[in-house]
């Protein structure tokens, strides 16, 4: 885990965050460090088996073939048994005398994200039901944002979304394709319509790859960069976790008003419902 701490000793609100295929901890460090100075413990996890230990030894023509066999069902589940083992060792160290998190966290807010492969993990353990398997819910997550979330490859969408019972939020671009993995553009965008109403968000950044969510450019882009899309996902996710992990009125209010709008382009596509 790499844990970004906020100022202070009060017990604070977790956002958890779970990297996409063959990366790391370290990733998305520019949302880690945002949601600790607006009072969050964030939390980035690291996921054996599908993080930057599938590539980094590999020659560079292997590479692209252990990362296809790496996003694997079998992984998906891996991914949610280290959401559950990760909540139950934070209420650990929570209680532990001489732990740097004793007191720290307050249990009763945490939120889940990730980006990709993360994004599918959080809607496995936030609301997502699996034609095998069922629901792989956590009840201890409270709300959840999706970062280049997923519909799926078969089935009805909204049997697997019709029932997510928390607040969510999809975040989306008009080019969010990754170069593994059968989601396209079409498929992020059928999450939104299968959601039930209530407090359900989504966001479509304008000429947005897949990489607009990290820091870095990935292999393939085409795309220039956009340095608004950054400040779009930091001021609308702080602004969910304001909302509903600790209950702010005024973020509520700012989110369900002309507050996304104020910093998006004129491009970029936002709703609600």
């Amino acid at each position: 885990l790499l844990i970004y701490l906020p100022q202070g000793q009060a017990p604070a609100p977790i956002v958890l965050f779970s990297h996409g295929l063959g990366g790391s901890r370290e990733g998305n460090s520019f949302m880690g460090q945002h949601w600790a100075a607006r009072g969050y413990v964030a939390v980035f996890m690291q996921h054996a088996g599908s993080d930057t230990a599938v590539w980094r030894e590999k020659a560079v023509a292997q590479r692209m073939a252990a990362m296809k066999q790496a996003a694997s069902a079998q992984n998906l589940v891996t991914r949610v048994k280290d959401v559950h083992a990760v909540i139950d060792q934070l209420t650990r160290w929570n209680s532990e005398r001489g732990s740097v998190l004793n007191g720290r966290l307050d249990l009763k807010k945490i939120g889940m994200s990730g980006h990709s492969f993360g994004a599918l993990t959080t809607q496995a353990v936030s609301g997502e039901k699996f034609p095998v398997g069922g629901r792989t819910i956590d009840p201890r997550i409270k709300a959840a944002i999706m970062f280049s979330p997923s519909a799926p490859r078969r089935g009805d969408a909204k049997e697997a979304f019709g029932a997510v019972a928390i607040p969510w939020m999809l975040m989306t671009g008009t080019e969010d394709v990754a170069p593994i993995g059968e989601a396209d553009v079409a498929s992020r965008l059928a999450v939104f319509p299968a959601l039930p109403p209530g407090h359900k968000y989504e966001l479509v950044l304008d000429k947005a790859e897949h990489s607009a969510f990290t820091e870095r450019a990935l292999p393939g882009d085409h795309e220039k960069r956009n340095p608004n899309h950054h400040r779009a996902i930091l001021a609308i996710s702080t602004a969910f976790w304001d909302a509903y992990l600790n209950g702010d009125a005024a973020a509520h209010e700012w989110l369900n008003g002309k507050g996304p709008a104020s910093v998006l382009e004129p491009k970029d596509r936002w709703r609600a419902k």
